[in-house]
């Protein structure tokens, strides 16, 4: 039997057990490590974030179009 997962999914769960992982390894260190492996977690944890949808019909509408355009 073969599961199919998108690769989106597959970056999550990752990104989750290693954002666990760190944070364990960050509970044992001293604190200058500590901070560090902390920040890395954030690392992880932030590319868990997903974008905004895309509109289908082509058209950025997470920028405003206001008059007064290059021209």
């Amino acid at each position: 039997m073969v599961f199919a997962y998108p690769a989106s999914m597959l970056d999550e769960e990752f990104n989750k057990q290693r954002a666990k992982l760190v944070r364990d390894l960050a509970s044992r260190a001293d604190p200058f490590i500590k901070k560090r492996l902390l920040a890395l977690v954030s690392r992880y944890e932030t590319t868990r974030t997903r974008p905004p949808p895309v509109s289908l019909d082509g058209q950025d509408r997470s920028r405003r179009q206001k008059g007064g355009g290059s021209g």
